[in-house]
């Protein structure tokens, strides 16, 4: 890899991304948080905000070679979209970050800043919009299309031909069964089996699942 990174985020993501990056021979050289936190490589500052990220901007001299990454999970779609136009903005490179025992098929298609974490499953067809999570053991099967901004927690399984909307966030060790719509900005709560079409907006929970009243 030997790629330049900077994260927006300095908590419990953040510390699963920089495993990964340093693991593939990555640089991490600054953080970027909205409130003042610690740390979590000791060599590496954290700038505060957006005040904080410009500081940082005038202080770099090369950011051909920088990536940008949002560290920032749940159901925070839109927060991610938005770090991620700033750090385009700004002229930061914005790539996919694809965990090396994950399979991505070579007919799906991933999204900028996508990040899809160890021993998840992309499969054939499938389209994953821009600044998504697909977390450790998640899989979205063929022809699946997830918009921007989507998280699948750990064990999520979007079955075959499922489309899922914007800065939608599903939650761990649940289930979309096939050809089933969930609308954006909709919450899945954990262990939820989705039957149904969800509308915008919408929480679901249970088995099978239903809206939360």
């Amino acid at each position: 890899m030997f790629e330049s990174y900077v994260l927006w985020g300095c908590s419990g993501h953040a510390k699963v991304l920089v495993s990964l990056i340093k693991s593939q021979g990555g640089e991490i050289v600054a953080f970027f948080d909205n409130s003042e936190v610690s740390s979590i490589l000791p060599d590496v500052p954290v700038y505060v905000g957006e005040a904080g990220f410009n500081i940082w901007l005038n202080e770099s001299k090369n950011l051909l070679n920088v990536t940008g990454l949002v560290a920032v999970g749940g159901a925070r779609g839109r927060d991610r979209i938005k770090i991620q136009n700033t750090f385009r903005a700004a002229g930061l490179k914005l790539e996919p970050l694809v965990h090396p025992t994950a399979f991505v098929c070579d007919t799906a298609t991933v999204g900028e800043g996508t990040q899809v974490l160890a021993q998840a499953v992309v499969a054939a067809d499938s389209k994953l919009g821009d600044a998504c999570i697909i977390n450790h053991k998640a899989s979205v099967d063929h022809e699946s299309i997830l918009g921007n901004g989507v998280h699948l927690a750990p064990g999520v399984t979007v079955c075959g031909c499922v489309t899922v909307g914007d800065n939608v966030m599903i939650g761990a060790g649940s289930v979309v069964l096939p050809r089933l719509k969930i609308g954006p900005d909709s919450i899945i709560g954990a262990g939820t089996i989705v039957t149904k079409d969800v509308p915008a907006g919408s929480v679901f929970v249970g088995n099978p699942g239903r809206p939360l009243q």
